[in-house]
């Protein structure tokens, strides 16, 4: 009898890293012995506010319709989007689970063995996962002083297999946009398509979308995991040239969002109290974050600063942090982010604090 058949996979798969998840409360209770209650998880970028009333309360009331299939495309959803960004459905696909799907989907659609990406790091890592299970060539280009995207190194790593760029605005982990002249650069440069991950952009100052308008080769992808508080529903968008569009629905996979998920995320989209508090929320507490915790913090744009504890390392740091019951984001899991870095999400006024006496403790060591 055979234990396993690595045979049956295909070869690109595997090469590939396991995607690293944050730390959750169970497991960080369970390691360090720790009351579930007492601990803070900062490490997943999450809402600490948690999701929108309007949202909780549409989940409940459409319970007793989930044996019933969602419609196709979720249009409604799709509708609800248009609403809020301003441009028409026919720019506007809506994927599960979250942006992710959308990756997946854009990476099926446009990928064939042999084609290259290239990936400023260090930033997320599902980039690289989702090409490379379609057979594409990661092409890594290093981001340059200050963490900030070196639009000169990515223009001069493109070959004639490239097919797409990836450009996280904000970036994650470093919280750091990319500017209007680069990205202008960069699309007019390109053979290929320039994919704009904007998952925290409602964080920012400003925003690429209007791109789509003047670029045949943009896409920008949005969630409704950070600002709006719906990680757990996993809902995610794209905003694309209509011709793009029309190409991609011919391989979304049909119900791909759920009954539950359709209207949560519809009742948020609306819910313009909430998302004000929570951009507040964030926007106050980063301020608070760079200006307390004693190490070199980056400046942010998204809901979480980057924080340098050199000449301390990231893990023992960390380590140090999670046996206070502190869960945070050691960043030595991404490409290109070296050994001392440390993503730290936004909380509240008092576990911001709590973070603040953390960091404070760890650094009377040095």
């Amino acid at each position: 009898m055979y234990l396993s058949r690595p045979e049956l996979i295909k070869p690109e798969i595997t090469g590939i890293a396991e995607y690293v998840p944050g730390r959750s409360i169970e497991e960080i209770a369970r390691k360090y012995d720790l009351d579930p209650a007492s601990i803070i998880k900062l490490g997943s970028n999450e809402n600490v506010l948690g999701p929108s009333p309007k949202a909780v309360e549409t989940m409940i009331a459409c319970a007793e319709k989930v044996n019933i299939y969602p419609s196709a495309d979720a249009s409604e959803l799709v509708d609800a989007i248009s609403v809020y960004t301003g441009f028409p459905a026919e720019n506007i696909c809506a994927a599960g689970p979250g942006m992710d799907g959308l990756l997946d989907n854009l990476m099926r659609l446009l990928i064939s063995p042999g084609d290259e990406i290239i990936i400023p790091v260090p930033t997320f890592s599902y980039y690289e996962v989702a090409a490379r299970a379609n057979g594409a060539l990661p092409v890594h280009v290093d981001l340059g002083e200050g963490l900030e995207l070196d639009a000169d190194a990515v223009i001069k790593a493109e070959s004639a297999r490239t097919k797409v760029i990836f450009l996280c605005s904000p970036n994650n982990p470093t919280g750091k946009q990319v500017t209007e002249e680069d990205l202008r650069r960069i699309l007019e440069h390109t053979r290929g398509l320039v994919f704009v991950d904007e998952a925290y952009v409602e964080f920012a100052d400003r925003n690429f979308a209007h791109f789509v308008n003047e670029y045949d080769n943009i896409i920008v992808g949005r969630t409704l995991s950070k600002a709006f508080g719906l990680a757990g529903m996993r809902l995610g968008y794209g905003i694309m040239p209509a011709w793009l569009k029309q190409q991609y629905m011919k391989i979304a996979t049909p119900f791909n969002i759920s009954v539950p998920s359709i209207v949560a995320g519809v009742a948020a989209l609306s819910d313009n109290d909430y998302l004000q508090e929570s951009i507040l929320c964030a926007r106050e507490g980063r301020d608070f974050l760079k200006e307390h915790i004693p190490f070199r913090v980056y400046g942010s744009q998204a809901n979480f600063v980057l924080v340098d504890v050199a000449p301390l390392a990231s893990g023992d740091v960390a380590e140090a942090l999670l046996k206070k019951g502190l869960i945070i984001r050691d960043c030595r899991s991404f490409k290109g982010a070296g050994a001392s870095l440390i993503r730290v999400t936004v909380g509240t006024t008092d576990q911001n604090k709590k973070v603040v006496e953390a960091f404070e403790e760890v650094s009377a060591l040095i």
